[in-house]
């Protein structure tokens, strides 16, 4: 059956309207959702680890499972792989590796505001990061290490990383690997919101404890997503990294774009879950129509068909008039992935405000920063790109500000303090600077 894409005249519809065309699948936000997830997690707090092995057996087949990453066990893991494909892993890990230590943020400078008054900016790495690993229909292992290698880089002492349990109860040897790759010492088969309540409230099982974890990160499906949000908004709770659900993928094209490569891109993430939403955005109708009919044709050919169909459903078909209002598109959706794949598309990405990461050109295929290119692939979903951004090292980090301050500076700076603290009522705050003034 032919897909059903939708297609969308963007200049044709109100603001009203065209906010309402990209609206996400309806499921991510399902009551079914939210009150599943709420029953998980009230049940994992009252009964802890029982309760997470109950909701394990019933909803993957399997209890827990800790999996050490011992030589031994890394070694057989090795093994089970082709030399190419264990050679791929270690090439994608240290280009992550790599990326992330050029990027991790440095204490500023002491910077001087006043003779005598200086300050700066110290980072430190948090304490304890759960790192949910998705799993289930496919092992995403390279989500693995865009999270394992970032936290390590940053310096975080404890990372307990969590994935969902293949159909048989083990786990694919690729991700023992990246777990190795990554630096853990344990790998945890655990899936879904059951996982995300255990790493909120700290549960022992049998083959140990995990503790509470300080945030969580790390992308999954509906009920992973809705997890974090809410074990985020118990008092107490642990913070999370972003909104990371479903995956989502806009595509601008124009008419000197390639459709087959366009096609493959949109497929690519279709194919991830029935929850993805992919979107084409094009000056041209033409194009539009050259494109949908790639993906007719490609789909057909693919393992997970049935899945990418699923998604396409609430695929949008968007004609544009000019490559200004395609920028506008994107920025008021504000994507997961942007790619940009019209000639000069590198004079397109000042205009975007809004998106996890972009592409640039037709050779930066999502594909490669999904597991090669070095910046973490855990992005923002949901629109959470308006105002946050992909994973980096300063997400497993803090910052502080540290100040010092002479006699002599004190002497300058507190009566302008004590002042500005009266000014606002607050006679206490004011009798401290004038403490340092007086001398």
């Amino acid at each position: 059956m032919p897909i059903d894409w939708k297609r969308i005249d963007w200049s044709a519809l109100d603001p009203d309207q065209q906010r309402a065309a990209l609206a996400r699948p309806q499921r991510r936000t399902a009551n079914d959702v939210s009150d599943g997830v709420r029953a998980i997690l009230d049940d994992v707090r009252e009964r802890g680890g029982q309760a997470v092995i109950d909701w394990s057996v019933k909803l993957d087949g399997a209890p827990p499972r800790r999996i050490p990453m011992t030589a031994e066990i890394v070694a057989e893991a090795r093994a089970a792989l082709s030399p190419a494909d264990a050679r791929a892993l270690r090439m994608a890990a240290e280009n992550i590796r790599i990326f992330h230590q050029m990027t991790r943020p440095a204490d500023s400078p002491w910077i001087e505001t006043t003779p005598g008054v200086r300050s700066r900016i110290a980072w430190r790495p948090i304490a304890t990061a759960g790192l949910y690993v998705p799993g289930g229909t496919a092992p995403l292992f390279s989500s693995l290490m865009m999270l394992a290698i970032p936290a390590a880089v940053a310096g975080v002492r404890e990372r307990i990383a969590v994935t969902p349990p293949a159909k048989d109860g083990g786990v694919h040897p690729a991700m023992i690997v990246a777990a190795a790759e990554g630096g853990l010492d344990a790998l945890w088969l655990i899936g879904g919101a059951q996982a995300i309540a255990a790493l909120t409230f700290g549960v022992q099982l049998p083959d140990g404890e995990i503790p509470a974890c300080d945030k969580l990160f790390g992308p999954g499906n509906a009920w992973v997503a809705e997890a974090k949000k809410q074990a985020a908004a118990l008092p107490g709770g642990p913070a999370v990294d972003m909104p990371a659900g479903p995956s989502e993928l806009m595509v601008i094209v124009d008419r000197d774009s390639a459709p087959e490569i366009a096609a493959a891109d949109l497929l690519s993430q279709a194919e991830h879950d029935a929850d993805a939403q992919v979107i084409l955005v094009s000056t041209s109708r033409a194009t539009l129509d050259y494109v949908l009919t790639e993906v007719e044709a490609q789909i057909s050919t693919l393992p997970r068909a049935d899945i990418a169909r699923a998604s396409l459903a609430e695929a949008r078909a968007i004609l544009v008039r000019d490559l200004h209002t395609a920028c506008q598109v994107a920025n008021l959706y504000g994507p997961e992935h942007l790619a940009i794949q019209v000639e000069y598309a590198d004079e397109l990405v000042d205009e975007i405000q809004a998106a996890g990461a972009i592409f640039v050109g037709r050779w930066a295929a999502e594909t490669l920063g999904d597991y090669a290119a070095g910046p973490s692939h855990v992005l923002p979903t949901d629109g959470g790109a308006r105002t946050l951004g992909g994973v980096t090292t300063a997400s497993f980090m803090t910052s502080m500000s540290v100040q010092t301050v002479t006699e002599a500076g004190a002497a300058q700076l507190a009566p302008i303090a004590a002042r500005l603290a009266r000014l606002e009522g607050l006679e206490a705050h004011a009798r401290a600077a004038d403490l340092r003034s007086e001398g």
